[in-house]
C-alpha cells in the first residue's frame, strides 16, 4: 500500500507543478494584454481569466490538496516520522521546509490570480517572469533532497541552487533583450 500511495503522491506533485509552472505564464500574458488596444484588451483579458480559473481550480488546487494528504500518509506509512525524530533523516526536515515554501509560493500565486480577477495588475510582466522561476528553484531543491537523501551535501546543494538562480536570471535578462528587438 505504501508504494501505491507514494505513486499517487508523485503523480499529484507533477500535476501540481504543471499548474505552478503554467499559472504564472497566464498571469504574465494577462498582464501584457492590458497594454493592448480595445477590443483586443478585453477579449484577451476574458480568455486568460477563463484559462486561469480552469487551471487553478481544476488542476492546481486539487493537486496541491491531494499532495498535502498523500505526503503525511507516506511519511507515517514509511515510518519516516520515526527517522525524523531520532535524527537520521535531517534531509527530510530540510525538504519539508522547502515544501512549506512551495505552499507559500502557491498562496502567492493565488493572491496574484485574485488580484487579476479584480482587474488589479500590480506587477510588470518582467517581475512576474522572475517570480515564475521560484517554482523551478523549489522543484530542484525538493527533488534533490528526496532522491539524494543522506549523501546530500548541504554546501553543494546551496552552491547548486545559487548557480541555478544566476542561470535563470541571465536567461530572463537575455530574453528581455531579445523581446525588445
Amino acid at each position: 500500500m505504501y508504494y501505491y500511495l507514494k505513486a499517487i503522491h508523485i503523480i499529484f506533485v507533477v500535476c501540481w507543478f504543471a499548474g505552478l509552472f503554467y499559472m504564472p505564464r497566464l498571469l504574465i500574458y494577462n498582464r501584457e494584454a492590458q497594454d493592448r488596444p480595445e477590443p483586443e484588451k478585453t477579449i484577451l483579458y476574458n480568455q486568460y481569466s477563463l484559462m486561469q480559473k480552469r487551471l487553478w481550480f481544476g488542476i492546481t488546487w486539487p493537486s496541491a490538496i491531494i499532495t498535502l494528504i498523500m505526503g503525511p500518509a507516506i511519511l507515517f506509512m514509511g515510518k519516516w516520522n520515526v527517522q525524523m525524530m531520532n535524527g537520521s533523516a535531517g534531509w527530510l526536515w530540510i525538504k519539508l521546509a522547502f515544501v512549506l515554501l512551495l505552499y507559500g509560493y502557491h498562496f502567492s500565486l493565488n493572491a496574484l490570480f485574485l488580484q487579476q480577477k479584480k482587474g488589479i495588475f500590480k506587477y510588470t510582466s518582467q517581475q512576474l517572469r522572475i517570480w515564475n522561476e521560484a517554482a523551478t528553484l523549489l522543484l530542484f531543491a525538493i527533488v534533490f533532497l528526496a532522491t539524494v537523501k543522506q549523501s546530500f551535501s548541504f554546501v553543494y546543494g546551496i552552491v547548486g541552487i545559487l548557480a541555478l538562480v544566476v542561470v535563470l536570471l541571465l536567461a530572463i535578462r537575455i530574453y528581455a533583450k531579445v523581446r525588445k528587438k
